[in-house]
């Protein structure tokens, strides 16, 4: 994390939750730009360092993975690099036109190269089979010439105009194909800076993600065309709206671009413009040139550079100079990407043209720092959002204003459930009414517990280093986790369970008929965030999980996955949420037996075919933790905001680190013992930050199960307060919270409040109730239920708790 506070104090929109979200892969480290508002991971750091070797030629084009990989840009000496390059805003600035020049002759350059390219018959298969090899005229196919929007247009020609992107599996490529000479070979030089996930393109064959007009240079084995409804096409979308944006601020303020990435909900590009800010009388102008550039149509076009022409494309900008002398080697190539007049660093792919964007907002604006340092120069950082049709735009911004009456910290404060306190920045005060609510939670996972055959265990809240030197997450995790010194010996707060449970299973002589064993632990967990990424709820220091691990034989996997599965389900069809399903399969630097995968991979499948059916989930290919396979949920809620909440994870690499094992039964030599498998397991992710999404989704409005505050007595006269107290008495002797009004506020006024305060039922009582033994129900949405018994309405209550409704 480093000492340096992030002084952006902004949130990345989609809100991937839970135990695994930022430890994929060895080397990672929470990134210091943008933060992400979720706890980070649980079981990721596993493992050994994986191999530093180069990847293979196959699936390298197309990678935007989050993992930092290569060299970093060397922030260590750099403090002010920028003072020189930019003086005051500027119109069209005359560098603008230099860059094209240079562009211009780097382009000629490239072309005469291509010229001894010897263009080839190739064959196209769609996922549906069919194999394609001729255009609507007849003519072949052809490397080096055919794109993936011929082959749509062949098709049909509205498929092309509607399709972002394409992923393309390589059946071969052709022999004077060469992914140096392409400027392919590598890791993508701002990997570091996408908040995107992976693209989900490699599979260890050749699937990636290419441009719809950039030509084929292969036999294809399957080529899919995908819609703006795609995860992937979305980021290719709002990764080209950034470089529109870069465009934009080029011409209005003479900028000086650094780096703009797609967000999971639209993009931000940063700039210097030395003392200088954007405010909100910019939003105006920006839209209004933005509009320009889509009505426009320019084209995206790809060019492969030198590192040197690079360097002499970004003259002038010292921030695009460190990028390429610190990340691109020595006589090496990199691409860039043109559309109009602006020229950027960029792996691409991006759309065909920017027509194809049809409605843009500006949506906030920032103070940020170069490379999140605040010892570096100051940024300004713009954010906007973009879709291929208007109505798109009006849907997102309506969900916006719902989502600003939602927000949790709203909400939570009105309703009195949570606070915080600079005493303990990121750790919630949880009052009365929002313990409720958080104990309901927990009390709800513990029965799911129970009827599911988890045992909950208890575990500490402090270890030695040690535990986490074996466990590996103190190589990968050591900055986010609270350590201190114990008689002499350095000790950390547990920022995740799944150590503890490894030596809870290691403590006893395990045989293949204990075989699965499932804990579940509530542990209060902490993490060392920055100060500058705490988020009300969504990013906390102090957090609990509905942690769960269960260790299991191979054999065992499948069912235990259809069984996580259906608890999932079972959890969200209460909250009232969608979900979809994503299988992330084995990554190039994965580590154990490639056999062992295969079967883990297998039974993940099966699990969700016979759960969902065939068809109803998608695979993300390489995009597996590097100790295991995992299944993503994502969930959407009322907003149709999607939330990475649950997760289903499998583990070959902490049983090994810990040599967990299991008496087989078999007596024979070499086969007596035997690892289990590990899955981790969450349906809530955190406590804290379910509990943000389920009260935005709900907008405030609590379901009776879960609700603080049940019930409202209202009494019409003061001569009935003793009939109102003997039935909040029975009412909380049943379970059930609550409440009087014995205020002198009128009778309409108390009705009123309760409503407004959430009650979910007020109960009124006059003399009729007093001389019946009744009540007389209504809902907090004004609605009359009428007169119950005591007795009726207690079973009436009793049903709505029962059924989570």
């Amino acid at each position: 994390m480093g000492g340096k506070k992030d002084t952006t104090g902004e949130v990345v929109t989609l809100q991937p939750t839970a135990k695994f979200s930022v430890l994929d892969a060895p080397g990672i480290t929470q990134p210091k730009p943008v933060a992400e508002p979720a706890p980070a991971a649980d079981a990721a750091a596993s493992a050994a360092t994986p191999s530093s070797a180069k990847d293979a030629k196959d699936g390298q084009q197309g990678r935007r993975a989050t993992a930092a990989a290569g060299p970093r840009m060397d922030d260590t000496t750099s403090t002010l690099i920028g003072t020189s390059c930019y003086d005051k805003r500027e119109t069209n600035p005359e560098w603008l036109k230099d860059r094209i020049s240079t562009y211009d002759k780097v382009a000629q350059r490239r072309a005469d190269e291509l010229k001894a390219k010897t263009p080839v018959p190739i064959t196209v298969t769609m996922p549906d089979g069919n194999v394609m090899d001729k255009d609507k005229e007849g003519e072949s196919y052809m490397a080096w010439k055919t794109s993936p929007y011929d082959v749509a247009a062949t098709i049909s020609q509205g498929l092309a105009d509607s399709s972002i992107v394409a992923r393309v599996t390589y059946e071969n490529y052709v022999d004077d194909y060469d992914l140096a000479e392409d400027g392919m070979e590598g890791e993508d030089i701002l990997e570091e800076a996408m908040e995107v996930e992976h693209d989900g393109e490699g599979d260890g064959g050749k699937s990636v993600l290419w441009d719809l007009t950039r030509p084929l240079i292969g036999n294809v084995s399957k080529l899919e065309l995908l819609k703006f409804d795609s995860p992937e096409a979305k980021t290719v979308f709002w990764h080209s709206s950034a470089h529109v944006l870069g465009e934009t601020l080029e011409h209005l303020y003479g900028v000086r671009l650094t780096i703009g990435p797609p967000l999971k909900q639209g993009f931000f590009y940063d700039s210097y413009m030395g003392k200088d800010a954007y405010n909100e009388g910019d939003y105006g102008p920006v839209e209004k040139e933005f509009a320009k550039i889509m009505k426009s149509k320019q084209k995206f076009d790809r060019l492969v550079v030198t590192k040197d022409e690079a360097l002499e494309l970004f003259s002038g900008n010292p921030f695009k100079e460190q990028i390429i002398k610190t990340k691109v080697p020595e006589g090496s190539r990199t691409t860039v990407y043109k559309c109009g007049d602006l020229i950027d660093l960029c792996r691409g792919p991006h759309l065909p043209h920017t027509g194809r964007i049809k409605a843009f907002a500006t949506t906030r604006h920032s103070a940020t720092n170069w490379l999140g340092d605040t010892d570096n120069d100051s940024l300004q950082r713009m954010y906007g959002i973009t879709f291929p049709d208007k109505k798109m735009l009006k849907v997102w911004k309506e969900n916006q204003e719902k989502a600003k009456e939602r927000d949790h910290r709203k909400i939570a404060q009105k309703q009195e459930l949570i606070f915080f306190h600079d005493l303990s920045p990121g750790s919630a005060f949880w009052l009365p009414h929002g313990a409720r609510i958080y104990n309901k939670l927990c009390e709800f996972i513990k029965a799911h517990y129970w009827k599911r055959g988890f045992d909950e265990v208890v575990t500490p809240n402090i270890y030695n280093l040690d535990l986490w030197h074996k466990s590996g997450h103190a190589l990968h995790y050591k900055d986010a986790m609270f350590c201190f010194d114990v008689e002499g010996q350095e000790w950390a707060m547990k920022p995740m369970n799944c150590p503890g449970h490894c030596l809870m299973f290691g403590n006893s002589i395990r045989s293949y008929r204990d075989l699965p064993i499932r804990f579940g632990d509530f542990g209060v967990l902490h993490r060392n965030e920055l100060s500058g990424a705490l988020t009300g709820l969504t990013r906390v220091r102090r957090f609990q999980q509905d942690d769960g691990h269960i260790f299991c034989r191979e054999d065992q996997i499948e069912d235990e996955v259809a069984g996580a599965l259906d608890f999932m389900k079972s959890v969200y069809t209460t909250f009232g949420m969608s979900y979809k399903l994503e299988l992330s399969t084995k990554p190039k630097k994965a580590l154990g037996d490639g056999e062992l995968w295969d079967l883990a991979e297998n039974a993940l499948a099966n699990a969700m075919n016979k759960f969902a059916g065939e068809g109803n989930w998608r695979v993300n290919p390489g995009d597996g933790a590097f100790y295991g396979p995992k299944i993503d949920i994502k969930v959407m809620d009322a907003m149709e905001r999607v939330h990475q909440c649950a997760t289903i994870q499998l583990d070959f690499q902490l049983p090994i680190r810990f040599d967990l094992k299991y008496n087989t039964g078999s007596k024979e030599k070499g086969k007596e013992f035997a690892r289990p498998v590990m899955v981790h397991r969450a349906m809530l992710g955190s406590v804290e930050r379910m509990f943000a999404v389920l009260c935005e989704h709900w907008g405030g409005k609590w379901p009776f199960w879960l609700s603080p505050r049940q019930v409202m007595i209202v009494p019409v006269h003061a001569d009935f307060n003793e009939y109102c107290e003997s039935v909040k008495e029975r009412l909380h002797n049943e379970g059930f919270y609550a409440d009087v009004d014995l205020s002198k506020e009128k009778f309409n006024k108390k009705v009123r409040s309760a409503q407004v305060d959430q009650y979910n039922f007020q109960l009124i009582v006059g003399k009729n109730e007093l001389e019946n033994g009744t009540v007389n129900i209504r809902t907090r949405d004004n609605q009359v239920e009428g007169e119950k018994k005591i007795d009726d309405l207690v079973a009436m209550l009793k049903e709505l708790n029962d059924q989570y409704k």
